[in-house]
């Protein structure tokens, strides 16, 4: 499957980017009908008029008011284009919905899947509409205990099911029903301040000699390598990820949960080694494990860090009205080098469409109407393109050659080029494994960086937690 979403990223989102969107994204489903339109009210008919008996009048029909619950994880400045995106698709939505009051609670990422979310859908009272990852550990389990609803039939009622990229609904799908949507996606790799690697003479990261250069050559300057905080773990996950990718193989994530690829497999824990290394040399945040993700960013902005390992989302943190403006027009983007004696095919890159939106399973007629409005709204051509050129969003819905050919933003540009450019692309394993593995891969980590666990035992202990939640799971 993740091959077959990489020939779709590759291939389609970038050049020709997307497959051509099916059908027409119109999101105004009726038109007004002639009582309705400006003319008939304003020169009504006299003799209607006169002909009307009085008890026939027509009368206001009575709208019952309603809230629908929504939580979402849009709650940094960081965060700002996405939330502006959800505002609009909450103010369209209440404008459709007669009665309609749409409440938001804003939780932090971590705090809402691994917290809230858990508990509320173990007592059976989730948000109306809330923010959900994909795979085992989330939207499938949920699925499975019956605690989200089925969208297959407002999808196909909506004609928006052959809208998605091939392969993004599989991680929220059980048994062939859809569960819940990804909002858009992402692809992992090396933000660099340009501006600080010409003054001291480097090349752009795009081969492991210049990488490494780079890195000693910035560490010898008094400037840290790779800003970094790791106080949330998840964070230095991702590198961790891409490099299991990169050094033991594209399908390496997928085997954790069937057996066929070990935790404490030597390639997997020589990609714990490559971070152990880096530690040792202090290519890193001195005090990573109390930066939070948010002073990551600070600190490349303020030109304390020439380099930083971060989502593709990043690129509108550098727009000239957004947090990081200090250095817009002074970073680049680039894949993670071809990592030496990997297995992998080392232009393939992290495809993640992992995270999106659920709805409760249990819904009343008017909280059905109006999640279906929200659908309508939310995963449109107009709104998928909004998220790629306002907070460069990879889309995870077909857009036309005409919508992509609107982004300008060189950083955005640049991400698309290495999806273009990537010969494969594998998961993050935080959307396939259970909860509790992924919780100890952060647990661990942080052993790591702390010098409280070496390579091999780190992955001896989440290869016991793997074990375990496989074999619950049979």
């Amino acid at each position: 499957m993740q091959k077959k979403l990489v020939s779709v990223l590759a291939l389609s989102v970038a050049m020709s980017a997307f497959l051509a969107a099916c059908g027409n994204n119109d999101n105004n489903t009726s038109s007004p009908s002639a009582s309705e339109s400006p003319s008939a009210s304003a020169s009504p008919s006299p003799s209607a008029s006169a002909s009307a008996p009085a008890s026939e009048s027509a009368s206001p029909e009575k709208v019952e008011n309603f809230t629908v619950s929504l939580r979402h994880i849009q709650i940094t400045d960081a965060q700002k284009f996405r939330k502006a995106i959800l505002d609009d698709v909450v103010k369209k939505t209440e404008g459709e919905v007669p009665g309609l009051k749409i409440e938001l609670d804003g939780v932090q990422d971590s705090v809402n899947r691994f917290t809230k979310l858990p508990a509320e859908m173990a007592a059976g009272n989730p948000p109306i509409i809330f923010d959900v990852f994909g795979g085992a550990g989330d939207t499938q389990k949920y699925a499975s205990a019956g605690r989200m609803l089925d969208l297959t039939p407002i999808l196909e009622d909506l004609g928006l099911k052959d809208k998605f990229l091939s392969g993004v609904l599989d991680p929220f799908s059980v048994d062939g029903k859809v569960y819940g949507l990804p909002i858009g996606g992402n692809t992992e790799g090396i933000f660099y301040n340009t501006e600080i690697f010409q003054q001291n003479g480097l090349n752009p990261p795009t081969t492991w000699d210049d990488l490494i250069k780079a890195a000693d050559t910035l560490k010898a300057k008094k400037i840290t390598p790779f800003a970094t905080g790791n106080k949330a773990a998840w964070v230095g996950n991702m590198l961790v990820n891409t490099l299991i990718g990169r050094v033991a193989g594209e399908g390496t994530s997928s085997g954790f949960i069937t057996g066929e690829t070990k935790w404490n497999s030597p390639d997997v824990v020589a990609a714990y080694q490559i971070i152990s290394d880096w530690e040792s040399k202090g290519y890193f945040t001195k005090g990573e494990l109390g930066k939070e993700y948010a002073d990551m960013l600070n600190d490349f902005v303020a030109g304390k860090a020439g380099m930083m390992f971060d989502g593709s989302w990043r690129s509108s943190a550098f727009k000239d009205d957004a947090v990081g403006k200090a250095i817009a027009g002074k970073v680049a983007f680039v894949p993670l080098p071809a990592v030496p004696n990997g297995k992998a095919n080392q232009t393939s890159v992290n495809a993640n469409y992992g995270e999106g939106y659920g709805f409760a399973a249990d819904l009343n007629e008017n909280e059905l109407k109006a999640v279906k409005a929200f659908i309508k709204n939310m995963y449109s051509d107009e709104m998928q393109l909004r998220g790629l050129l306002e907070d460069g969003v990879l889309p995870s819905m077909k857009l036309s050659d005409d919508s992509v050919a609107k982004v300008t933003d060189p950083i955005v540009k640049q991400v698309l080029d290495v999806l273009k450019n990537a010969g494969a692309s594998f998961p993050h394993f935080d959307s396939i494994v259970q909860s509790k593995v992924n919780a100890e891969t952060e647990n661990q980590l942080q052993k790591l960086i702390a010098g409280k666990a070496k390579p091999q035992e780190v992955g001896d202990a989440i290869q016991k937690v793997q074990e375990a939640e496989n074999a619950a799971a049979k």
